[in-house]
């Protein structure tokens, strides 16, 4: 009997209360969504991560939130994926995006990291970027303000941002199903040209 197919859906950020709602924790927002809605507890505790399994559009998940520090994400990650035997083509990452617009969002398949250190310890650690992603744009535009990238991404969103950040986080919700469902072409088609202004 051919094993059934698991897909592993990862949202990345760091861990620790100082880092909740901030910017570069847009993955674990996401993730915490999906979970809320399809009722997946994203709880358990092991491969220095936190994970669930659970069942989204007729397909097997897992969700999961890696412990490390972002530049130290991959290890979770390909711990999780080596021992549910989980190939590149059957991960999903979703992550924040300096690099976009806020209130943008991205499906992307393969390429590099942009400068994402998530992203480029998964791309290391797994010896490719094969694949997917959902970017959450959080923009640059007030990165003048800052004193370095670093601030600027672990910077909580301003009160304007706040209004609409649970729609883009739901949105983010919608595409990982929609990637599910009818593949990451259409979802595409659907989420990459499609703005929520400010």
């Amino acid at each position: 009997m051919p094993q059934k197919k698991v897909c592993l859906i990862v949202g990345l950020g760091n861990p620790g209360s100082q880092y909740v709602e901030t910017r570069h924790n847009a993955g674990f927002m996401a993730i915490d969504k999906v979970a809320g809605s399809f009722s997946v507890l994203v709880e358990k505790s092991k491969f220095n991560a936190l994970y669930g399994r659970g069942r989204i559009e007729n397909t097997d998940v897992i969700l999961a939130k890696p412990m490390a520090f972002m530049n130290k994400s991959g290890y979770p990650v390909q711990q999780i994926a080596g021992y549910f035997k989980i190939s590149c083509q059957d991960l999903l990452i979703i992550h924040d995006d300096i690099d976009l617009a806020f209130g943008r969002l991205q499906i992307k398949a393969g390429g590099g990291s942009g400068g994402h250190k998530g992203i480029k310890s998964i791309i290391e650690v797994f010896g490719g970027n094969d694949f997917a992603r959902i970017r959450i744009g959080i923009s640059r535009e007030n990165f003048r303000n800052m004193s370095g990238v670093s601030n600027y991404v672990l910077s909580r969103f301003n009160p304007d941002e706040k209004l609409i950040l649970p729609e883009i986080i739901t949105r983010a919700k919608d595409a990982v199903v929609t990637i599910l469902s009818k593949g990451i072409k259409e979802g595409m088609n659907i989420f990459n040209n499609k703005n929520i202004v400010l």
